[in-house]
């Protein structure tokens, strides 16, 4: 029975994959939130709820204990974040790491100058990617909310094509990475829309 660690729990890439782990009946997941009371819980059954910050390393342990993958879509800190994610999977035995930053952090969009907003999400990316860990770095476009599940992946190192991707297909894609623990391993990978 998989479980799952999901940091920024309450971001709305998060709320819009956690219906697609339910879907999966043997799936167990813990939401780890800065505010536990901004989300009502689904499944008690199945669902566990943790009120915590990334940035606390003893908190963050104690949730990640039993876990098997940690996906995290987190803002704020995020180079202390992922350094922290680092070194509290470690102290917990942990290897499986979903992390989702943003397409152009590596300046692979045609067309599109490097940005200094960006920079906090190429700090953290080269953090994780520095690591040890199974990790999985996933480079969405902008989100769209149609219901479509059509996606295509870009490696590191390869123009990004394309420029929005659905939150449906996202989340279809963070499942099939958490249920398969050797998928896109090490990997930095951009998403969008299939053209």
């Amino acid at each position: 029975m998989p479980k799952v660690l999901i940091l920024g729990a309450h971001g709305q890439l998060a709320r819009n994959t956690l219906p697609f782990f339910l879907k999966q009946s043997d799936v167990r997941l813990t939401l780890y939130l800065r505010r536990a009371n901004r989300l009502k819980n689904p499944d008690p059954s199945r669902v566990n709820i943790v009120e915590g910050d990334v940035l606390d390393m003893e908190t963050l342990k104690a949730a990640m204990q039993g876990q098997d993958v940690v996906y995290a879509n987190l803002a704020g800190a995020m180079k202390a974040q992922a350094e922290t994610i680092v070194n509290a999977m470690h102290a917990a035995g942990l290897k499986r790491l979903i992390f989702i930053r943003s397409m152009g952090i590596y300046g692979e969009v045609p067309g599109e100058k490097y940005r200094s907003i960006l920079d906090p999400y190429r700090d953290s990316a080269a953090v994780i990617e520095a690591s040890d860990l199974e990790h999985t770095i996933l480079r969405p476009g902008w989100f769209t909310h149609d219901d479509e599940i059509s996606y295509q992946l870009t490696p590191k190192g390869e123009p990004f094509k394309g420029h929005g991707v659905s939150l449906n297909s996202l989340s279809d894609l963070i499942v099939k990475l958490a249920l398969s623990p050797g998928m896109e391993v090490r990997r930095s990978l951009g998403v969008s829309r299939k053209t």
